[in-house]
């Protein structure tokens, strides 16, 4: 997966955590997650699609999820309740929709988001990339932030050199070698 697609994830996260939490939140180095490591116990799911297509997830324990999702909503959000969901899908909205608009030469679109609980795993089916993980920090707990990413975009047009004028086959006979 190429940097330069997962820069904005790094930076909409701290952004988004910054403004709307008043939390600073330190980024980790990437590491791609292993088909068998456990899931988080709260999800919160954007998809996107267009020329890249792809999720990115934040992945957070029962206890850090309530209290992201209580800070945000400025009360306390009991872990069962729908405010959880509603809190924590309007942070993955946002994170989502601020790297969107830095995801340079890609037209995408995103989903409504979704909030999973209880570690289940719901990847795009066909998802050929692998999840890149981003651990993160914070004063309300540790969480992730999980990407995976397939670019769609077409190869770049071959350029027109165009053929020499007078050319045997511009004029219409067939192309030899002379002697």
């Amino acid at each position: 997966m190429n940097v330069r697609y997962i820069n904005p994830f790094v930076t909409s996260t701290k952004n988004v955590f910054a403004t709307m939490l008043n939390t600073h939140v330190l980024i980790g180095k990437a590491r791609v997650r292993e088909p068998d490591e456990a899931r988080a116990d709260v999800a919160a799911l954007i998809g996107f699609s267009g020329d890249a297509s792809g999720s990115v997830r934040l992945c957070f324990s029962r206890i850090t999820a309530v209290r992201v999702a209580s800070k945000f909503a400025e009360t306390d959000v009991a872990p069962a309740s729908p405010e959880l969901a509603d809190a924590l899908g309007e942070l993955a909205n946002m994170v989502a929709g601020h790297a969107k608009a830095s995801l340079e030469g890609l037209d995408v679109s995103i989903s409504l988001p979704r909030v999973l609980l209880g570690g289940t795993d719901a990847l795009p089916a066909g998802s050929h990339s692998p999840v890149l993980v981003l651990p993160c920090d914070s004063a309300l707990g540790r969480f992730s932030v999980e990407v995976t990413m397939d670019t769609c975009l077409p190869p770049a047009p071959l350029p027109d050199l165009g053929r020499p004028t007078g050319s045997p086959i511009e004029a219409g006979g067939p192309p030899h070698a002379t002697v």
